[in-house]
């Protein structure tokens, strides 16, 4: 039976005490971890999230009540422990912190009993994650987790001190806003007091932040809950939290400063790693060009060749096929794979295929100077060894190459085979730290399903003012005033100047095929602010999931978000999203379809 804490205070947690604190008696509490019973003397581990400390209750030392309680815990039981800091009478354990000292034992109050688990409270779980993320509760006792998500806790604050000392006003921004559907879906929040009329949750605060600028309050920050209704993947999740930042009379360079020193303390102060700054710049085409990736992993080689112009004239149809549609052949040089099997090329060549590719063709330089090709046989000796020397083979490398009509499928096929292959080489070092800032990014980008171009990042970008002039002739060759952060192939912020003359951002709405109506009708409370004196402004904002990730070295982000969700956005422990009592529903003047469930 549970008892009652009444008259202890808990002096330490498990992992404080060291051998500095040898003689003192302390009130420890936590969970069992495991307990063993020698006979005349039991050892209980004891966790909190701090770490885990040996207890000791010997025959003798403690009680025969005390003793007696002991031998009945079990793994999880809640307790409360007062006895006396010693010195290990048996081993060390160096893979404690707290490995040289135990707790001799007085007294024991069982706070709480516990179930077995479905599952042991251990890192690195190989349970599997339906089962962890149905018990979330106990997955998050974890003391890997725990570690994670204590580090986001520390992100978060040290984030906080950095922008108060740099002048920035932490601002919240609303929740419950208009419906503004140009991006991703909105998730949708139906009014009682308004019927029909729908609030959107923020996907970001983009529009408020700007409007905050132009308020006057000069430097804003939030941590911001958005939200967005998009399929899931590792490093996605429909709700999440973005450090968010905006700044007024800056450009380009003085946003990417405040921030190189802003991730510089942040890897300083959490990590203890001293990281370099001014990070690398690289425009969004040199990226494309070298890494077929506009997050492009710098930690390895391995870099894109556009072979195009070699291979023009060749005979090997598929290639001059690509090109004379105006696409590429373009390849990659997997140093010292060249004795790679057909079964793993085949592997290989499936993969490029989830991407667009409608192939993979290839040349294995053996060792003895041979080779092996998937299309030697349509080529002459003199196109095959200028396509090598192209390629800077040399024996033992395996040449892979992709050829389409469109330039997007032969980056994104290469970009992924890239990392893919440098995941299999072990490329992918997770305590090697490469900043990037991704820069000139195209403004619109082609959309074939609406028929039209959309804003790469957000309708109100700041093209580059010496690409104004193509922005009604050739729009797609405008760049935008945007800067993506890249840290080891993942993007963890981006942002832009924004637009704050009205004749460009009339200009850019033009583009995008809105009406003025339109514009109005979504954007109308930002475009009537604009008309009162507008300072100019950027902003960046970062996800945290993904930032906090990376420094925890983490392989997906729910292993730094407490409570996360699973691919199809429910939470498997709470069971949301739910139906709800119909009573709510009419009252929202809503009714369901029992056909499929969809909203009327």
């Amino acid at each position: 039976m549970a008892e009652s804490m009444s008259g202890l205070k808990r002096s330490n947690r498990c992992g404080e005490l060291n051998l500095q604190n040898e003689g003192q008696k302390v009130t420890v509490m936590g969970w069992v971890q495991k307990s063993r019973n020698k006979g005349s003397i039991i050892f209980v581990d004891l966790r909190d999230r701090s770490g885990i400390l040996q207890i000791i209750f010997e025959e003798g030392k403690c009680s025969d009540a005390v003793f007696e309680k002991a031998a009945k815990l079990r793994s999880e039981f809640v307790i409360a422990v007062v006895g006396t800091v010693c010195r290990r009478a048996g081993a060390v354990n160096k893979n404690l912190a707290t490995g040289e000292i135990e707790v001799v034992a007085e007294q024991l109050r069982i706070l709480s009993e516990s179930e077995t688990p479905p599952f042991q409270i251990e890192e690195n779980s190989k349970t599997k994650d339906d089962i962890r993320l149905k018990y979330r509760f106990l997955d998050l006792r974890r003391p890997d987790l725990q570690r994670n998500i204590m580090m986001r806790s520390k992100v978060a604050m040290v984030v906080r001190n950095f922008m108060t000392k740099e002048g920035f006003l932490e601002i919240e921004t609303p929740m419950l806003m208009k419906s503004t559907p140009e991006g991703a879906r909105d998730y949708l929040v139906p009014s009682r007091v308004h019927p029909g009329s729908f609030y959107a949750l923020p996907q970001s605060p983009q529009l408020y932040k700007q409007l905050l600028m132009v308020s006057g309050y000069d430097r804003y920050f939030q941590l911001a809950r958005c939200f967005r209704d998009e399929d899931l993947r590792a490093d996605r999740q429909p709700e999440f939290t973005q450090i968010d930042m905006e700044l007024s009379f800056v450009d380009i360079d003085d946003v990417i400063d405040v921030n190189e020193r802003l991730l510089k303390t942040l890897f300083k102060e959490i990590l203890g790693l001293d990281i370099q700054i001014p990070f690398q710049r690289m425009t969004w085409q040199t990226a494309m060009d070298r890494f077929g990736s506009d997050k492009p992993d710098t930690r390895f080689g391995m870099e894109l060749h556009d072979v195009s112009d070699v291979v023009r004239n060749c005979g090997f149809g598929v290639f001059t096929d690509a090109i004379a549609q105006g696409g590429s052949v373009r390849g990659i040089n997997a140093e010292g794979q060249g004795g790679m099997s057909r079964k793993k090329i085949d592997a290989l060549t499936e993969f490029v295929r989830g991407y667009g590719a409608k192939g993979l063709a290839y040349i294995a330089l053996k060792e003895d100077g041979s080779m092996k090709s998937s299309f030697a046989k349509f080529m002459s000796d003199e196109d095959m060894q200028a396509l090598i020397k192209a390629m800077d083979g040399k024996p033992g490398d395996l040449l892979l190459f992709v050829s389409d009509a469109k330039n997007k499928t032969v980056y994104a096929a290469l970009g992924a085979l890239r990392i893919e292959i440098g995941s299999q080489l072990g490329l992918l070092d997770k305590n090697k730290f490469n900043f990037l800032w991704v820069t000139e990014f195209p403004l619109l980008e082609w959309s074939d399903e609406e028929n039209r171009y959309t804003a790469m990042h957000h309708p109100f970008t700041m093209p580059m003012e010496e690409d104004l002039q193509y922005i009604d002739t050739d729009p797609g060759r405008v760049r935008a005033k945007a800067y993506d952060i890249v840290l080891n192939g993942t993007e963890i912020g981006g942002g832009s100047v924004r637009i704050h003359q009205d004749d460009i951002q009339e200009k850019m709405f033009e583009v995008l095929g809105f009406t003025k109506e339109r514009a109005h009708q979504q954007f109308g409370f930002l475009l009537d602010a604009f008309k009162y004196g507008v300072p100019p402004h950027a902003g960046l904002a970062y996800g945290l999931d993904r930032l906090v990730m990376i420094m925890a070295g983490a392989d997906t982000i729910r292993d730094v978000i407490a409570f996360p969700k699973v691919k199809d956005a429910s939470d498997l422990m709470s069971g949301a999203p739910s139906q709800v009592d119909p009573k709510q529903l009419e009252e929202l003047g809503i009714e369901v379809s029992e056909e499929d469930g969809e909203e009327e």
